[in-house]
């Protein structure tokens, strides 16, 4: 048993480890599957240690008392004859052995209180817990004892906005980030977020946006330019074009790379994505559509917010 609890000990370490290194490296698009993935392992891992402890144990119990105790404390006394009338091994050993007052008074008083036995599976699950709560403690101080990832990304970007002269624009963090800080430096620019490559019309498609937000202007433009060039998106989709266009025009889907291409092309200008690491991804338009070689620049953080990856908006310094 205490082989079989070290090996359990263990096995949690090492899962809870394993849990906190899958949760740090999800991203927003794929925390909800990490953290259902990470729910079923604990549940799996708690479930096998319970079936191996009770085919250690091999013993089945009824509220903390063994099968062979109930027997045994069920059976009853052997019948016997004294003075040629049967009776039972209780009066038999009253009768023989007569007890003074106060000690049958005691007695008397004793048989009115209900017998206890240990509960033993009550004694496991406290065990258990208790098992539970020191790899918790464990884990937590692990955790506490790693480095702070979100001031460290902090930090390197300052330098990075100090060294390209750059200054930063937050953004509200509720999924419409990417299209928010698109909108901002375009505007920036004086570039407006009409498209600048024509599209076809689109049936169904509102053409008409006077009066939309920004963000929502430049996610139309996003799905309207993926919808018409479906061949050079579509082999990196993990679901239909179609819904994955409706989850870019009308919900608040969090944008990535691909929505940063089609934006770059539609509106005909090169995309600078700064990084925590200091480094630079560009994303080019089509070469005969550029600007004069106008530029907009995003900061991509993440671990900077509570909610995973963020873009903000990144505007030349005074």
């Amino acid at each position: 048993m205490e082989e079989l609890q070290a090996r359990h000990r263990k096995e949690q370490r090492d899962l809870q480890a394993k849990i906190t290194q899958k949760r740090k490296s999800a991203t927003k698009k794929t925390r909800k599957g990490v953290n259902d993935e990470c729910a079923n392992l604990e549940r799996e891992l708690n479930e096998r240690q319970e079936q191996e402890l009770s085919e250690v144990n091999g013993e089945i119990h009824t509220h903390g008392v063994t099968t062979s105790e109930i027997d045994e404390a069920t059976e009853e006394p052997e019948n016997v004859e004294i003075d040629g009338k049967e009776t039972s091994g209780t009066e038999k050993s009253t009768k023989n052995f007569p007890m003074p007052a106060s000690a049958e008074a005691s007695l008397h008083a004793d048989s009115a209180l209900p017998t206890r036995k240990p509960n033993r599976a009550k004694a496991r699950l406290a065990r258990r817990a208790a098992e539970q709560d020191a790899l918790i403690a464990q884990a937590t101080q692990e955790a506490a004892n790693l480095p702070d990832l979100r001031e460290q990304e902090r930090a390197k970007m300052f330098d990075e906005f100090q060294k390209r002269g750059l200054r930063e624009k937050e953004i509200r963090a509720d999924g419409h980030c990417l299209y928010s800080a698109v909108a901002d430096q375009m505007e920036q620019l004086g570039l407006g977020l009409e498209p600048r490559i024509p599209h076809k019309a689109v049936e169904g498609a509102d053409q008409n946006k006077n009066g939309l937000p920004g963000y929502k202007t430049v996610r139309e433009a996003a799905a309207e330019y993926i919808v018409q060039n479906a061949d050079d998106f579509a082999p990196f989709l993990e679901e239909p074009l179609d819904q994955y266009v409706h989850k870019v025009k009308d919900t608040g889907e969090w944008g990535g790379q691909l929505e940063l291409m089609a934006l770059a092309k539609t509106y005909g200008v090169e995309i600078n994505v700064l990084q925590g690491g200091g480094g630079v991804e560009k994303i080019e338009p089509e070469a005969k559509i550029v600007d004069n070689g106008k530029k907009i620049w995003l900061a991509y953080y993440r671990h900077g917010f509570g909610l995973g990856e963020h873009y903000n908006s990144l505007r030349k310094a005074p």
